[in-house]
Parts: C-alpha cells; structure tokens; sequence
C-alpha cells in the first residue's frame, strides 16, 4: 500500500498554512472595520474594475456565485454596495461599490500597504516584490515598514477603475518583476559569510584592513552602509542566520532612532544577531552624532549645535554629554539578550574621524562620558575591550581580528 507523503511536504497542506500567514493580518485589520475577508475582496474588485455583473465579480473575487449572492446582500444592507440595471440593457443587473465602501478602501489603503511591507519582510531576500499602491513612496509609510530591497512605483490616477495612466504604471510594474525574475540570481552561499557595518571612507577606515584580512581567513564579508536601509538588510540577515559572525561597529542608526530623525533602521537595530546566538564583535562608531535628512530644516531642539554637513543628503549633528550617556545605555540594552559571544571593543580616543584629537567635532569630555557609562551600564554577557586609540588606527582592526581568531579556534566561528 502507497504511503502518503508526509503533512509537511504536502503542497496543499503548505498553500493553506501559507494562506493563513498572509491572512492573519489582514483578518486583524478587517475586523476594525467590521468586514470579513469576501466583503473585502468584493470591495477590492468593484474599487479597481467599477460595475461588475455578478458573475464577473465573483470570477474576479474567487467567491462561489451562491456565496457571493449572501454576501453582496448583506453588504448592501450596510450601504457598502448597491445593485443596479446595466446602462445598456436593463434585463442584467450589474453591482457597483457606493461611496461608503469607497471610504473603507480608503481608510484601510495605508495600514493594507503596510501589511504588505510585513509580508515581504518575511520573504526570502531573492523574491521580486513591487509594490503598486497610492501610497508608494508616501511620507504615511514609516520606513521601519519598508524591507531594504523593496521596490514600488504609484498607483497614479487609479483610485477609481482604470485608465491609461495607472495601466501605463501596471505595465512598468510587471515589466519589471518580469525582468528581475528572469535575470535573479539567488545568493550561492560558498563561503561562510561575515556581517560588518560602517560608513564611507572619509569617516571610517577599518574596512580597507579588516575584508582582506577576513578574506584571506576564508569568508565572504558583507560591508552594510549604516544609513537606515542598509541597517535593516543587516538586521534582516541576521534574524535569518546568515551570518557566521558580525562585526557591527557603525550602530549610529540607533542615535537617530533614538533622536527622531528619519534616517533610521528600526527598532530591532543591534538585536538580531544576539537573538539569533550569531558571535558579534561591537564597536560604537559615530556613536557621538545623529544624522538628519540635509535638505530638511534641523528641529529647534538641534538648533545652535556643531554640526557637519556630510552632503546635501545627510547633516550629522553632535549630542550633548546627557545624550550619549542616552545612547550608551541603549547599546547596552540591545546587547544584554545576546545569545551568542559577544565583544565590545571600545576606542577610547575618538570613534569617527571627525572626533580625532585635533578634529573639528572633538569633545574629549564628551568621550570620556560616554565610556563611563558603558562601562557602568555594560550587561554581565557582554565582554569590554578598552583600546586606547582610535577606532581608525590599526590597532582597532588588529584587535577585532584577534577575538574573530580566537573564536575560530575555539569553534565559536566556523570557517568551513
């Protein structure tokens, strides 16, 4: 007698747990408004297709036309749709959404688009995701919301049934999920991988030394830009395990977390790894500064502050000594559930260079401040490694090597 295969690779079994995942969500979201998932799918359609007889709209909504019947009566009974002869002949009856279901679609057009940024957080990094929505690229997303390597173009002009505008960025959108599905190239994981972040060159330098030395060791090392998207394709990696080990050594995106600002890498930022018993070698580079959108008006609070305008994109501004004693506790915090070896390599003579003795931003007092405070505050799992030089000098990159070595040796850091 032929076994069945297991529940766990039946494909019809995975669709309804897949269903269910995607739903859950959505469920939550309907309930507020006193809708279940068919009157919501019915809305959908009659939003983008306008008046539909009813077996086109159950076609287009995957409702049995006996279900669908129940469920367009009782959303008419709510206002939500009405029923209607056909212009052109007045034997069919065709059923269109009412102004009151229009607000619904409306209201929930936001908090649907966030769903789907959710969703696509949870999907592997080779998936083509593209939003198309009348929010795309809309200040109502917070960026916590949007996955590093999303992509979306506006739904321009299609708030009510089609037209040449939104099918010509329908058409773009599919050309381009057509595109990048034939030319993807799924990640070929052939050596272990190593997690580092920083900033550019003028500002920090131990990238140049540490990923040929790393690569010599035998990994392939991901250097993150720790501007907001790139902190989140970090912590994203992360929380997935794809790291052997991480060197996080620019958490500045915490500070603008911290401090408001818009360019940040959400709240789980220095948290993934930890969680996910991945070994981490820490630093807090530029722990000093919070970064500002540049062609934004800097909040009164910042006002009269040294400053430094990297670009037209980014002014980084310096916090006061209450602040960093702020920013060295939350590091802490984020470190204290490490599940894993974790390191913290603290450079006692200026963390970015434009904190150098010598510098324009350097503030010895402030420095001093903040190491007293990690010192203070630092969590009973998380090693402290006082260097006393700067985080650009070629002892800071010889030590983090050294621990990385270390752990290799004790099997802590596979290799191979």
């Amino acid at each position: 007698m032929k076994q069945l295969p297991s529940t766990q690779r039946s494909l019809p079994i995975a669709l309804i747990r897949a269903r269910e995942n995607v739903m859950t969500p959505i469920r939550q979201m309907l309930s507020e408004s006193g809708l279940t998932e068919q009157q919501w799918r019915v809305l959908r359609v009659l939003d983008e297709h306008g008046a539909l007889e009813p077996s086109q709209l159950a076609k287009h909504a995957a409702l049995l036309l006996p279900s669908q019947t129940r469920i367009v009566q009782s959303m008419a009974q709510k206002g939500l749709v009405e029923r209607r002869e056909h212009r052109n002949d007045r034997r069919r009856t065709v059923i269109e959404i009412t102004a009151a279901g229009q607000a619904i679609i409306n209201d929930n057009a936001v908090k649907a688009a966030e769903i789907a940024a959710q969703i696509r957080d949870k999907l592997a990094m080779p998936t083509v995701f593209y939003i198309v929505s009348t929010v795309s690229f809309s200040a109502m997303l917070p960026p916590e919301r949007l996955a590093a390597d999303v992509q979306m173009i506006l739904w321009a002009g299609g708030l009510y049934g089609l037209n040449s505008i939104c099918k010509s960025s329908l058409s773009q959108a599919a050309g381009a999920v057509l595109g990048a599905a034939r030319a993807i190239e799924a990640p070929k994981r052939e050596k272990p991988l190593i997690g580092m972040t920083s900033f550019g060159k003028t500002i920090l330098h131990y990238m140049v030394t540490l990923k040929p030395e790393l690569e010599k060791r035998g990994f392939e090392v991901a250097v993150f830009h720790a501007t907001g998207m790139g902190g989140r394709a970090f912590e994203s990696l992360a929380s997935q395990g794809q790291f052997a080990a991480v060197m996080d050594f620019a958490p500045q995106e915490i500070c603008n977390q911290i401090f408001a600002s818009g360019i940040t890498a959400g709240p789980d930022r220095m948290t993934n790894a930890g969680k996910s018993a991945i070994p981490q070698i820490i630093a807090p580079a530029c722990y000093d500064l919070v970064d500002l959108i540049g062609w934004q008006d800097i909040p009164a609070h910042f006002q009269n502050r040294e400053s430094h305008a990297h670009n037209r994109l980014i002014t980084s501004i310096v916090l006061n000594h209450d602040e960093r004693r702020q920013v060295a506790r939350e590091f802490n915090k984020r470190l204290a559930g490490a599940q894993s070896e974790t390191t913290y390599i603290l450079p006692t003579k200026g963390c970015n260079e434009w904190d150098r003795e010598g510098a324009p931003l350097h503030d010895k007092q402030g420095l001093d401040v903040f190491i007293q405070e990690t010192r203070d505050t630092r969590p009973k799992n998380v090693e402290l490694i006082e260097l006393d030089c700067h985080i650009n000098d070629p002892e800071f990159s010889e030590t983090a090597l050294s621990i990385l070595d270390n752990w290799i040796a004790a099997g802590v850091v596979k290799v191979a």
